[in-house]
């Protein structure tokens, strides 16, 4: 009998990363690749392998992960789409699927990847939006904040900013956008908003960590590029939490 011809797909997901142990499949624990591969596996009969844009961490959460996967099923996509949410958990959802290219791979063919992180500062914001912000009891220096935030936009080398772990061939990366703002009409909400062609591992959240050491007045905006500049994790701030990060968007 002769098999059916594959396809790739090019699946976009957005999922609620709390109670994942993040991206990648790991053993004995709870992961966003196991739970599509399952999913994909169930629908297609035989087991499915995805690529993801990028791997977020436990915690971390996406509006718009982007995945590639061949698969033999011939179900259209707005039918692919029902027939896999159906098997997900309901913290993960399938938003579109498309027809890709043969050989597409949603990590290499990526061209930028955007990220917001949230902080809350001041009171308490409460119960329902814990999972998603990072709160910050005091007010900070929203001006110096953002001042920081911009030196960091262009080609620079953001070993500071790595976490141990890494297995990079380099940590020059380049950023074409590096901006922190309040949110329009909730000003006790910050937003910094990344793009980039690519990004270190833990990368923004340790630059968030440091912008808030700024806005709790530990350095002036102006220390930003001498952090930069000194390639050293330690003259860096602490590794913000995962819960107010969100991959927002993959461009190709």
């Amino acid at each position: 009998m002769t098999e059916a011809p594959q396809r790739t797909l090019k699946l976009t997901l957005a999922y609620e990363g709390t109670a994942f142990a993040g991206w990648q499949r790991q053993p004995g624990q709870r992961t966003v690749q196991a739970a599509l591969e399952d999913a994909l596996a169930a629908v297609d009969e035989r087991p499915v392998t995805v690529v993801a844009a990028g791997r977020t961490d436990a915690g971390v959460h996406a509006l718009a992960q982007v995945a590639s996967a061949r698969v033999s099923t011939r179900l259209p996509p707005p039918v692919l789409i029902r027939a896999l949410n159906v098997r997900l958990p309901g913290d993960v959802r399938i938003t579109r699927v498309d027809e890709a290219a043969p050989g597409f791979d949603a990590r290499r063919a990526a061209r930028t990847k955007s990220y917001r992180y949230t902080v809350a500062q001041g009171a308490d914001p409460g119960p329902f939006v814990r999972r998603v912000v990072w709160h910050v009891a005091q007010r900070l220096d929203v001006a110096a904040m953002m001042e920081a935030a911009a030196a960091l936009e262009g080609e620079h080398d953001f070993a500071a900013f790595q976490a141990a772990g890494g297995d990079v061939k380099t940590s020059v990366r380049r950023l074409i956008r590096s901006r922190l703002a309040c949110v329009p009409g909730r000003s006790a909400y910050l937003s910094y908003d990344v793009t980039g062609t690519g990004f270190l591992r833990h990368m923004v959240r340790n630059i968030v960590g440091t912008l808030v050491d700024i806005g709790r007045g530990r350095w002036p905006a102006s220390e930003m590029r001498d952090i930069l500049a000194s390639r050293s994790r330690r003259r860096a701030g602490m590794t913000a939490p995962p819960q107010g990060l969100v991959l927002v968007r993959v461009a190709y």
